[in-house]
């Protein structure tokens, strides 16, 4: 029985999303250190508009807050945090965005087995080991409980992406291309990593590998991550993480790309610190996103064990989730799955009602995505005659 309705259809247009979250709610920015900031704008020009001065200056103020916090973390923790071994691979959940990775996500971490990075953790991945125990009661108020473009659960202590985390570590990433929205897409060559000089790639893994030790420091668990971009970083992965495990979810190709333009184009008005622009290019970003990162995924998973990848579709996964949660333990050794059923039955009783968007995507769009995808559509066996796309 499938565990998530869906609203009725109405037309696609074109959406401009205005201002989804409160004015003082955090941008992920906030959690930037001062010299991160201060080289993202400058590598920008400094072209903050004028509207977001006020945003852009509070960013400043907390950046350096981050700072000064980061400097005492490192000097009350760095020693210990150096000498943690990661001695549970990790499990990554892999998927294009929109794909139902978020629900996956949810999933594994009802096992106690499992922890996984909370939205603090990502948010101010450099200090969060001095500072998560007393900074998020009072500041929890500041998040919206919902997440804007979809309706899920938010909040500090709900799971987010790394990718979040190396973004405030100062590492280079696709997302912020949410910042400057009008100048196009940033750092593509870090969404695969292949074009990355080695000095770059070796401190891309050392970014990671220092906020997986301090998630560790602070719970020795199996980690559970998800990252889109994850997906076109196999190789790096398992080079990091010779034994880890990945799960790798699919969906409708139509669906996907509606709602991940919905996705970026939302996001970009809420996190931009300049004028919004017509956003024409976000519909080739997607495009093309997906075409890179499954080149980069298609020729890496023939480095996996039988063991180590398990796949999914989204629409198995909705039809019967506890029937495909049982075969992705059983096929990547998870543990006892029958100890992890009544907090799995507990969370789908909670998230039955759940409802998403549904667009009609017009005809010459669906041409697009058929001849640029059309390798995904073949690999994955989705019917190109699909009629809807959700968000």
């Amino acid at each position: 029985m499938s565990v998530i309705s869906e609203r009725v259809t109405t037309p696609h247009r074109e959406r401009v999303v205005k201002n989804p979250i409160p004015w003082y709610t955090p941008r992920f920015w906030h959690g930037m250190r001062l010299s991160t900031w201060l080289s993202v704008l400058a590598r920008n020009r400094f072209a903050v508009s004028f509207s977001r001065l006020h945003t852009a200056s509070s960013i400043t103020f907390f950046s350096a807050m981050n700072s000064l916090l980061a400097a005492v973390d490192q000097a009350v923790y760095s020693r210990r945090i150096s000498q943690v071994e990661i001695t549970e691979p990790p499990v990554f959940i892999l998927g294009h965005w929109r794909s139902g990775t978020t629900f996956l996500h949810e999933l594994l971490i009802r096992d106690p087995a499992n922890t996984y990075p909370t939205t603090y953790q990502c948010f101010v991945p450099h200090h969060f080991v001095l500072t998560e125990k007393w900074m998020t009661p009072w500041t929890e108020k500041l998040l919206p409980s919902r997440r804007p473009m979809d309706n899920m659960a938010a909040g500090w202590q709900r799971p987010q992406e790394d990718e979040f985390a190396l973004g405030s570590l100062g590492i280079p990433t696709p997302y912020l291309s949410m910042l400057f929205p009008s100048r196009g897409e940033a750092h593509p060559d870090y969404l695969d990593l292949r074009n990355l000089t080695e000095a770059e790639k070796s401190c891309w893994r050392e970014a990671l590998l220092n906020f997986f030790r301090r998630l560790t420091f602070r719970d020795p668990r199996r980690i559970v991550v998800k990252s889109p971009p994850h997906t076109a970083r196999l190789q790096t992965l398992l080079e990091m993480f010779p034994d880890a495990k990945f799960v790798h979810i699919v969906r409708d190709p139509y669906k996907l790309f509606m709602s991940t333009v919905n996705l970026w184009k939302a996001l970009n008005e809420v996190q931009r610190m300049q004028g919004i622009g017509d956003q024409q290019w976000v519909e080739e970003y997607v495009l093309g996103s997906l075409e890179r990162m499954y080149t980069a995924f298609e020729q890496d998973r023939k480095l996996l064990r039988d063991d180590q990848l398990f796949e999914l579709r989204y629409e198995d996964l909705v039809d019967d989730p506890m029937e495909r949660m049982r075969e992705l333990y059983s096929t990547l050794n998870l543990g006892d799955f029958s100890a992890i059923e009544p907090a799995l039955q507990e969370h789908l009783a909670e998230v039955k009602n759940y409802r998403s968007n549904r667009y009609e995507l017009p005809e010459e769009k669906k041409e697009v995505v058929r001849q640029r995808w059309g390798a995904f559509f073949e690999r994955y066996g989705y019917d190109v005659k699909s009629e809807v796309a959700e968000t």
